[in-house]
């Protein structure tokens, strides 16, 4: 797909942030993975809401507060939209992914999980989606099964159809790797779970910045990511989970919000959504995410994934070709923009810090998947991350900036 630039360099406009200098020198953001950065647009209608319109959403009858729920809930309906969910009572509200992963972990385990049950996740799982299973495992003698990757970081599906038996109860995995880039195969990941009667969840943070997700064509179960990685405010995840499923799980926590009614003989609780959603919830940056979706679709996802996979393809073929020792860890060939590497005798930290004094924000660590770097036989990567905004003269920025720091380390 071949995109102007000049297109790029309008939207660039939207971020102010790409203007600023690290060191002097001109930032080059490749820290999307991580979080991206915010358009102009959502910083403003975060503004307009505290300076117009800041209220406590539900159950106001005054105007500011019925202004402020209608913001709220606009959003909702623009996410039940954005994801072809069936209504917006699958729409949950949540802190982040690592919550709404939460939420499912502790409420369908709590109506679905017994003594004896086992689930799958995969070994490229982020912490998010391991930690709170094994939490789980602390309370019920769950079994946690573990899908491998091949060579080119992709998952083995005949090891993972070979996990289920009649007690497998739920499959749990990430959308696309956020330190290989692999997108899985969501779609016949969840076909085979449904084949043998098994419901499945996606970790879809790094999914649904980077690709069309329609969570009634994959038949997901639920799907979950959140809205910092989607050019939006931090602070705002989403759950979405089919209704049946939802209906039957218990609340998450109690309080405000998602009751009915109380009495100390008893409660009985709200209806969906709200039964999942106790307390007062981040309103404003809730409807600033709104602001933040309107982005992603005037931009058009056909440019924004067109883009990624061209600095994608530019910035590793320049790597492969111009940096002896380089190591690529994730070369499937259906790939996001994600660049997870080390240099041959180099730390993956010392890396990341002689490229900041460059001007060039990177990724180092485990980047919250520890059972991956085990498996990859490393303790960390160094990983560059595309989003939209980046520009092929900020890849070039990048290889050469890395080239200088190889001949440092060397």
């Amino acid at each position: 797909m071949n995109i102007p630039q000049d297109t790029i360099l309008k939207i660039r406009e939207k971020f102010p942030i790409l203007n600023r200098k690290v060191f002097n020198r001109k930032l080059v953001y490749l820290d999307n993975a991580a979080t991206s950065q915010t358009p102009r647009q959502v910083v403003e209608a975060i503004d307009n809401m505290y300076f117009h319109t800041k209220a406590n959403v539900h159950r106001g009858v005054h105007t500011l507060s019925q202004e402020a729920t209608d913001m709220q809930e606009q959003t909702r309906r623009h996410i039940k939209d954005y994801i072809n969910a069936e209504s917006i009572e699958e729409i949950v509200f949540t802190r982040g992914t690592t919550e709404a992963i939460n939420l499912v972990t502790s409420s369908f385990g709590e109506a679905f999980l017994h003594d004896g049950d086992e689930i799958i996740l995969t070994v490229m799982e982020h912490h998010a989606n391991i930690v709170p299973w094994q939490l789980l495992q602390k309370k019920i003698n769950i079994k946690i099964n573990v899908v491998p990757i091949n060579s080119r970081g992709e998952l083995d599906l005949d090891v993972y159809r070979s996990l289920f038996n009649s007690h497998t109860r739920l499959v749990s995995f990430t959308h696309v790797s956020n330190v290989l880039g692999t997108i899985n195969p969501a779609k016949e990941i969840i076909k085979i779970a449904h084949e043998h009667g098994v419901k499945a969840m996606v970790d879809g943070a790094q999914g649904a910045p980077h690709l069309k997700v329609d969570v009634r064509e994959l038949d997901a179960d639920f799907y979950v990511f959140s809205s910092h990685k989607m050019y939006g405010p931090t602070g705002v995840g989403v759950l979405y989970g089919k209704r049946d499923l939802l209906e039957q799980m218990p609340p998450y926590q109690g309080g405000g919000e998602m009751i009915a009614h109380v009495s100390f003989e008893g409660t009985t609780f709200a209806d969906l959504p709200f039964k999942f959603e106790a307390g007062t919830p981040d309103f404003v940056d809730i409807a600033a995410f709104n602001s933040a979706l309107d982005f992603i679709e005037d931009t058009g996802m056909d440019i924004i994934a067109g883009q990624e996979h061209i600095l994608l393809e530019h910035t590793t073929e320049r790597l492969v070709n111009e940096i002896p020792g380089i190591r690529i860890f994730g070369t499937a060939p259906n790939k996001s923009g994600v660049i997870s590497f080390l240099l041959e005798n180099a730390h993956h930290y010392d890396t990341g810090m002689l490229l900041d004094k460059l001007g060039i924000a990177v990724r180092t660590g485990h980047h919250c998947a520890q059972p991956l770097m085990t498996a990859l036989g490393i303790e960390g990567t160094v990983r560059a991350s595309f989003a939209v905004y980046n520009t092929l003269d900020e890849a070039d920025a990048f290889v050469d900036a890395l080239k200088r720091v190889n001949q440092i380390l060397s």
